[in-house]
């Protein structure tokens, strides 16, 4: 039985409720298309693309935006070689792109959150789910064990960090995404008695500074920030699995994007 574009998109939409004004759509191809072959990731870069169509699959469902902002923007579109490339290569592809975030974070629990948790193994250790942030009590570890835990489960290299590596840690906070600002951090810190704050990015001026503050006046405090793509993307590919299972005659694969940022 062929399976189209807009079979896809109700899959993934249903049963959550409807969301207004949300990102969620359908950028680039049509919904009656039929899928050839599905692929997830973070983000659909350049790279992603080519690699999808290489493999012959012409749906791409992409967490964020392609075109370097949440929403489009027309002044960063406008006369922008880079946007007219990636444009190009998409409709020469005939690939689909169909931006998936709003949806993925409005579910209970929140999706993205739900794939951190267990790409970390942390999911048994959830005692309080919140929209915007998961409070655990973790086997006791010093942040430089955390820090290694997760560089383990996330294949990454390299973590940045503040705080004393030898501090014993139970309490933590778990925020993806672009969740890490003070208006959401700090009370989390404040009222859930949080020894230690695991998320995405926010304002370096914000949170980091009050951690900074609170360990200067000897507090128990520290602070991982991993990423944006780093705290999201186990999400997009737990999204694999869910997908086979809606539409086993379809594959299905997740693409990561090479890291954004290098470190010397």
């Amino acid at each position: 039985m062929n399976v189209s574009i807009k079979n896809v998109i109700e899959a993934l939409t249903t049963p959550a409720v409807p969301i207004e004004n949300n990102v969620d759509e359908l950028q680039f191809g049509n919904p009656n298309t039929v899928v050839t072959g599905i692929a997830t990731t973070f983000l659909a870069t350049q790279e992603v693309i080519e690699k999808a169509k290489a493999l012959g699959i012409n749906l791409i469902i992409s967490h964020e935006g392609i075109f370097y902002s949440h929403r489009f923007n027309s002044k960063i579109a406008e006369d922008n070689k880079v946007y007219k490339k990636k444009c190009q290569t998409l409709k020469e592809s005939g690939i689909a792109i169909y931006r998936y975030h709003d949806y993925p974070h409005r579910y209970a629990p929140d999706a993205i959150t739900a794939g951190l948790l267990k790409k970390l193994g942390f999911e048994d250790y959830e005692v309080e789910n919140r929209q915007i942030a998961s409070i655990l009590e973790i086997p006791q570890m010093t942040v430089k064990e955390v820090i290694t835990h997760i560089k383990n489960k996330l294949g990454i290299s390299n973590i940045r960090f503040t705080g004393d590596l030898s501090m014993p840690c139970r309490r933590a906070g778990i925020l993806v995404g672009y969740r890490g600002s003070g208006e959401v951090a700090i009370p989390l810190f404040e009222k859930e008695n949080l020894d230690i704050v695991i998320y995405g990015e926010g304002p370096e001026w914000e949170t980091p500074e009050y951690v900074r503050d609170a360990i200067y006046q000897g507090q128990n405090k520290a602070l991982i920030v991993l990423g944006h793509r780093e705290s999201e993307a186990a999400a997009m590919e737990y999204l694999v699995k869910e997908l086979q299972n809606k539409f086993p005659d379809v594959p299905v694969k997740f693409i990561a994007e090479t890291p954004v940022f290098k470190t010397i």
